[in-house]
């Protein structure tokens, strides 16, 4: 499963890829929910990964171990940096936080033209951001029970964003 999600943005990136002009300029970006939270106190609203969420997190750096980031964004929470860390390890690169807000989602395309990015989030933030960067409500939250999400958009110069979802159990 693992591979074949792999191979199948990789053909979505090569054909869209070939088909534009040489001169376009593509910025890809993978969004994932961050892994399974330790869910003991209803009152923590900063909890860490569970151990089912240590090894999501490192099987989204296999899932995702082909992939040169540029960028690994993640929300200020001890859950999403734990998910985002297996990557930016792998890829030696260190996780810059933001914001979730429609205003940071609108200048997210331009902040990071022509690179290859990560965005670790949450169950209604990722699908809200994602429908920002494609302008349209094409997402719903994420079930609470699933943390295995993967979207892909590749935005190349005005043309119009293209998307995809996996689901990687």
């Amino acid at each position: 499963m693992i591979r074949t999600a792999f191979y199948i943005i990789f053909l979505f990136n090569s054909i869209y890829s070939y088909s534009q002009n040489l001169n376009e300029v593509c910025t890809s970006i993978f969004l994932i929910r961050h892994a399974e939270k330790v869910r003991d106190n209803s009152g923590d609203k900063n909890p860490h990964l569970n151990s089912d969420g240590v090894l999501r997190a490192n099987k989204w750096r296999d899932v995702l171990k082909h992939i040169k980031f540029d960028r690994i964004y993640s929300t200020n929470l001890y859950r999403t940096l734990e998910t985002a860390f297996p990557i930016s390890k792998y890829n030696q690169l260190e996780i810059q936080t933001y914001l979730p807000s429609k205003g940071y989602y609108n200048q997210f395309l331009e902040l990071n033209k022509g690179k290859t990015i990560l965005v670790v989030g949450h169950s209604n933030t990722t699908p809200e951001f994602v429908n920002s960067l494609i302008k349209n409500n094409f997402y719903k939250d994420i079930s609470d029970d699933n943390n295995g999400n993967l979207y892909y958009v590749q935005k190349c110069n005005n043309n119009k964003p293209n998307h995809l979802l996996f689901y990687i159990n």
